[in-house]
């Protein structure tokens, strides 16, 4: 079980990658809408490769209702912790 350091590496590398940008300009405070203009493609990207990266079944409604990069952190940590 990764830590939320850990976990949030991981999501910002993914993200980056689909976005290309550079990792260390996502904070937790960034909001991918608003700053990048993402669009449902790259969200679903985002998901499938997190969802390979993690071995976890992630809700495409969760990604949808992240306000911001430290919120997806979160509800993946919340995922992950989670009996299934």
């Amino acid at each position: 079980m990764p830590t939320r350091e850990e976990l949030a590496v991981t999501v910002r590398t993914v993200i980056s990658d689909v976005l290309g940008t550079d990792p260390a300009e996502l904070q937790d405070r960034t909001s991918l809408l608003e700053e990048y203009g993402i669009d449902s493609l790259e969200l679903m990207e985002i998901g499938a490769r997190l969802e390979r990266a993690l071995q976890l079944r992630i809700d495409p409604d969760d990604l949808i209702a992240a306000r911001d990069v430290g919120h997806a952190i979160d509800l993946l940590s919340t995922r992950m912790d989670s009996p299934v």
